[in-house]
């Protein structure tokens, strides 16, 4: 298994993967996948942020991919990321969030990120609940009810992570 940049021939495996989750999961409360263009416009969005994208690649083939964004675009937020991590249905359970998720944490604290957000529903959450967890994040809260979806409503579970030194220093001054 391989971790690397996502890069435009990337593009239609992760609709496909995100698709299946859109319509059949409920990691993602959207409703209609994006197609090729929309994934595109999201991954040119994540690389001109500076922030990464970045794909399990097995046997050449796209099995999960995670990436990083701002946790909120405000400059205060500036030090905390919020992760995504979606994996092929045919693969989950092996391991690949795991390394995606790592590789992930490794990037942001090189980078001097301090905090990381996950924000994950509880419908069939529990793996993405027992990734984070094993990853090191608590839960710090649930936001009942937010989500509508398959016909139920839904929960976000918040998890947060320390990255780094976390809040036992301060940054640098910018």
């Amino acid at each position: 298994m391989e971790i690397t940049e996502a890069d435009d021939i990337h593009i239609p495996a992760i609709q496909q993967i995100y698709a299946y989750h859109v319509l059949h999961g409920t990691a993602t409360f959207e409703t209609e996948p994006p197609d090729e263009a929309g994934i595109a416009s999201r991954l040119r969005k994540v690389r001109e942020g500076g922030l990464p994208w970045f794909v399990a690649v097995d046997e050449g083939r796209v099995r999960g991919y995670c990436y990083l964004s701002l946790y909120r675009e405000r400059y205060g937020y500036r030090f905390t990321l919020e992760d995504s991590v979606y994996i092929d249905p045919a693969f989950q359970g092996r391991g690949i969030g795991t390394l995606l998720l790592s590789h992930a944490i490794a990037w942001a604290e090189a980078q001097g990120f301090r905090q990381m957000v996950a924000v994950v529903s509880n419908g069939e959450g529990r793996a993405s609940l027992a990734l984070h967890c094993a990853a090191g994040f608590s839960i710090t809260g649930t936001l009942r009810s937010v989500g509508f979806k398959h016909g139920r409503w839904l929960d976000t579970v918040i998890l947060q992570r320390s990255l780094g030194e976390g809040d036992a220093s301060l940054p640098g001054v910018d």
